[in-house]
């Protein structure tokens, strides 16, 4: 082992007789340094998404979500406040109302969901991060509400304009003729701040008091349609989940932040896994040019070997010796390639040279894992493409 790979050594940093060679050597590390260096790139930025991603949720979604597995509501009893409120691992609980509704301002209309919410709402998510502009709902005030900046522009409504009022619309319960002129239960209220967030969320909720939600919708004073709870810091979300859905039994569904967002994930982890794909198989391509520079050496230094095939090296020693050279060879562009990546990312992360927006820079994030990743890959492909270099070399190739 110790002679192939010194040989090995000499040939991948020697110079050799023809330059058309080590044009191509030069080459097949160039495409290995560019793979890697992409590679690393790209996946870092789909970190960087994933992160950004996870706190723009973690002001949008509670840590956990209790919901009821039959109809829109339930009851919220004493039996289930107690389990809730004894258990150490839980920082905040806050009970919420979720229903579509219409709203009207003037002229224009749109389709939205009214959440009503109460004052430990704020416990439960970080609404000083949510809302930008106004204040947020305060149960002294009736008939209040925060919008997101999507639904604004929609319906075209200032905030903070006390002239005429949002209408928040539902359709009234019942069965049989439906009186057009009388189809619909309304309140109105006043816009008193407004949110950001994802795209998606600017344009879905309309936040007011709890008590607004229930007068709307018919609800008694202790029916809601769902549960937010805040845990302590160093919670396994998914344990702890687990574990209050056991709890609480079958008739509850208990959910985490991000199985309540499973979509939003499986598309940029699917996102994620076909630009690896894509990637890995253009590095793939690129190591043929390591297959082709290990088989023009060995063309170039046939006497050599048929020298050491005379002095007693055998065949599988010989082929180990182009193995390791073709190895050695990926190692280096790998090693460079990654440098690069890493230094590129820690730029990015230090002065945000690129950016999606003017006020935004494209995330980011160093991750061991993708490094782990990028590293098994590059040598399995590299120790591929070697093997199958080496495999040309025979007994009837040397003697030849």
């Amino acid at each position: 082992m110790k002679f192939s790979l010194y040989i090995a050594k000499r040939y991948l940093f020697s110079k050799t007789s023809t330059n058309a060679i080590n044009i191509i050597t030069f080459i097949a590390v160039f495409g290995v340094v560019i793979g890697a260096l992409a590679l690393f790139v790209i996946l870092s930025g789909y970190s960087g998404l994933r992160t950004f991603s996870e706190a723009m949720l973690s002001v949008s979604d509670p840590d956990i979500k209790i919901t009821t597995v039959k109809g829109k509501s339930f009851k919220y009893s004493e039996e289930v406040h107690q389990k809730l409120i004894q258990d150490t691992e839980i920082s905040a609980v806050s009970k919420i109302i979720e229903e579509r509704v219409f709203l009207k301002y003037k002229n224009k209309s749109q389709v939205a969901y009214i959440k009503g919410v109460d004052e430990n709402y704020k416990n439960v998510i970080p609404t000083d991060s949510l809302l930008t502009m106004g204040t947020w709902i305060d149960p002294e005030f009736k008939n209040t509400a925060v919008i997101g900046y999507g639904i604004s522009y929609k319906l075209s409504l200032s905030i903070l304009n006390f002239g005429e009022p949002l209408q928040i619309l539902v359709p009234k319960p019942g069965k049989g003729f439906v009186n057009a002129n009388n189809a619909y239960k309304s309140v109105s209220t006043q816009i008193i701040g407004a949110y950001s967030g994802a795209e998606e969320f600017e344009n879905k909720y309309v936040f007011t008091e709890l008590s607004l939600a229930q007068e709307l919708l018919n609800y008694d004073e202790n029916q809601i349609s769902g549960i937010a709870l805040k845990l302590k810091s160093g919670i396994d979300l998914d344990d702890f989940q687990e574990q209050l859905q056991n709890h609480l039994g079958a008739a509850f569904n208990v959910q985490t932040r991000a199985q309540l967002n499973s979509l939003h994930y499986k598309v940029i982890n699917t996102e994620r896994f076909i630009t690896y794909l894509i990637f890995t198989l253009i590095l793939a391509i690129a190591l043929f040019n390591v297959i082709g520079s290990i088989i023009m050496m060995i063309i170039d230094k046939r006497k050599n070997l048929k020298t050491l095939y005379s002095l007693g090296t055998s065949i599988d020693q010989i082929k180990k010796i182009f193995v390791l050279q073709g190895f050695l060879l990926t190692i280096v562009g790998m090693i460079v390639g990654l440098v690069l990546g890493i230094i590129l990312v820690l730029i990015q992360q230090r002065y945000e040279l690129f950016m999606i927006t003017e006020n935004f820079a494209y995330p980011v994030e160093f991750r061991w894992m993708n490094l782990l990743t990028i590293i098994i890959t590059i040598l399995t492909l590299g120790y591929i493409a070697a093997r199958i270099a080496s495999s040309r070399i025979s007994k009837k190739f040397i003697e030849k």
